[in-house]
């Protein structure tokens, strides 16, 4: 019997053990190209095919490319970890390095933005009541601009009006036409265009050095050899693929500096309990009801054990005072069974992501008795090792 039953055992483990080696070396890779909407040329330029080969190559598995200029999608795609390799602008690297990421380095020199305003306006204060013309929101631009005004003790909202179009250079034109009153550039665009165009404007504030170009970040838990194997391919084989290599290593504190310029929601909410992830705990064994804020998809990967789905769908400025009419909160509505008069929490993906931040204070306006706020969202549970499901 002990010989039978090695004789059968032997070729099904090998063929097991076989199988998974094919499954392992199957395994694809992700990555995403994040393109602000001014280096559209930039992305034209890179060869899919030819990026995704000498990836492949250098990775020694398969990697998919996908490339996209919707930053709004792919922040969010950032606190969720949704690739495994992320090239894009220096928000997308501060962001994913917040969540599992490690750089690699950078395609250009670093830059500074200026807030530049017409002539008449002495000083960023006075940008009160004024236009602003930025780029969509989760551009670098935009993040520059509300850092800006944020140190003048502006909000975006203290404008008369905040115009979001594609192209940040189209800002300076602006101005040239009377259409807008302030916007942001980069200093090298802004020291061509001032030489040709003296007089119209001037410059209210300068920025820090923000990483230029490309930054690309690898998640960490990819095999050592193989994060060694693809920054050497991004530092000296990348330019045959379109994309430009990786010639300079930022310091972090210019990453952190980005990340705090736009993408972290207040410490704290008026009329709200901010809590952490224990303490939300202890609160749903009490009965509370936790509410996840992000997209179904987020949602069915990953989320906290016992979490119900309301979505809120975000259109207004990430800004404490946002507009909430802008935003769709029905889904709160829908939900059956939920008791205002009970605690509710609500949570989403970390201190970057608004959504649960908006979501508490429309829920107060509601008549929700007993909010709370789990700021820190999936992340800070996670990573308190407290159990999640989905997937």
């Amino acid at each position: 019997m002990n010989i039978i039953k090695k004789r059968s055992w032997r070729p099904l483990g090998l063929l097991l053990l076989w199988g998974l080696g094919c499954s392992a070396a199957q395994a694809q890779l992700t990555a995403m190209v994040a393109v602000e909407p001014t280096a559209r040329k930039a992305a034209h330029s890179i060869l899919r095919t030819s990026a995704e080969s000498g990836l492949s190559k250098a990775a020694g598995q398969p990697v998919a490319l996908t490339t996209s200029d919707d930053l709004a999608d792919v922040m969010r795609a950032t606190r969720s970890a949704g690739y495994d390799i992320f090239i894009g602008p220096a928000q997308v690297a501060a962001s994913a390095l917040q969540r599992g990421y490690e750089l690699v380095g950078a395609t250009h020199k670093s830059d500074k933005y200026l807030l530049v305003g017409l002539q008449q306006i002495a000083a960023v204060p006075a940008m009160k009541g004024k236009r602003l013309y930025l780029p969509q929101q989760d551009s670098v631009y935009t993040y520059m601009a509300r850092g800006m005004l944020n140190e003048a003790g502006l909000s975006l909202q203290d404008l008369r009006a905040v115009q979001y179009e594609k192209f940040p250079q189209a800002g300076l034109t602006a101005l040239t036409l009377g259409t807008a009153d302030a916007t942001v550039v980069r200093e090298d665009d802004w020291a061509e265009w001032s030489a040709a165009h003296p007089g119209i404007a001037r410059v209210l504030a300068t920025s820090q050095p923000v990483p230029g170009g490309f930054s690309i970040v690898v998640k960490k838990d990819l095999p050592t050899d193989a994060r060694s194997k693809l920054a050497q391919w991004f530092g000296s084989s990348s330019s045959a693929s379109g994309l430009p290599l990786v010639s300079v290593r930022p310091e972090a504190v210019e990453y952190r500096r980005v990340a705090e310029l736009g993408l972290f929601t207040p410490t704290s909410l008026p009329g709200v309990n901010r809590v952490s992830a224990r303490e939300a705990q202890t609160l749903l064994t009490q009965g509370a009801t936790l509410v996840d804020t992000r997209t179904e998809k987020e949602f069915k990967t990953k989320r906290i054990r016992g979490a119900v789905f309301a979505a809120y769908v975000e259109k207004s400025l990430k800004d404490v005072a946002f507009n909430a009419a802008q935003d769709d909160f029905q889904a709160l509505d829908k939900l059956k069974g939920l008791d205002k008069a009970k605690p509710v929490i609500f949570a989403c993906n970390g201190a970057e992501c608004w959504k649960s931040y908006k979501a508490a204070k429309v829920a107060t306006t509601k008549g929700f008795q007993s909010v709370y706020w789990l700021r820190g969202g999936l992340p800070e549970w996670d990573e308190t090792g407290l159990p999640t499901e989905g997937g």
